[in-house]
């Protein structure tokens, strides 16, 4: 069943951005899920520029990534522990540039946890309404049977009473 409305699961969190090894900057960011794009997260950073930098990418993706490396190409997830703390880390590959990101398991989990609780995995298709879409859009109705049915082409004889 579609769900109508639309349930925004949001967190505000502190991110470090590795410089090097030795050395990381705190970037604040906010994870936004929405049940009207079930696939996906979004990851908002504030880098301090004049507009904050948007990255979305497959929901799944960061679910795999607190437990084990995973992703290729321009986003890669993995669990770690830095100075005894569990963290995750996320490499983001753009033409503007590369970022390794670190974030706290703990928080990512929790807020993970809610967005599976708003949409169960396996379930996102049904937030689109894609089957009742299917549905409507191949449903047959009387109207469109009677010209499919009805001949094309106009009968020979004469209504008017020609011969």
């Amino acid at each position: 069943m579609q769900n109508t409305e639309n349930t925004v699961v949001e967190r505000e969190l502190e991110l470090q951005l590795v410089l090097s090894p030795e050395r990381s900057i705190p970037v604040p960011a906010r994870l936004a899920y929405r049940t009207d794009d079930p696939y996906a997260v979004h990851i908002t950073f504030h880098v301090g520029s004049e507009y904050p930098v948007n990255w979305t990418f497959a929901r799944e993706l960061l679910v795999e990534g607190v437990f084990r490396p995973c992703g290729h190409g321009d986003v890669r997830i993995w669990p770690t522990k830095v100075d005894d703390r569990n963290v995750v880390l996320m490499a983001l590959s753009s033409p503007d540039g590369d970022a390794l990101l670190e974030a706290p398991s703990a928080q990512v989990s929790a807020w993970l946890e809610r967005t599976l609780r708003a949409v169960p995995p396996g379930t996102e298709s049904e937030q689109l309404g894609i089957d009742e879409g299917l549905a409507e859009l191949l449903a047959t109705t009387p109207v469109a049977d009677d010209l499919w049915l009805r001949d094309p082409w106009p009968s020979d004889e004469s209504q008017d009473g020609e011969a």
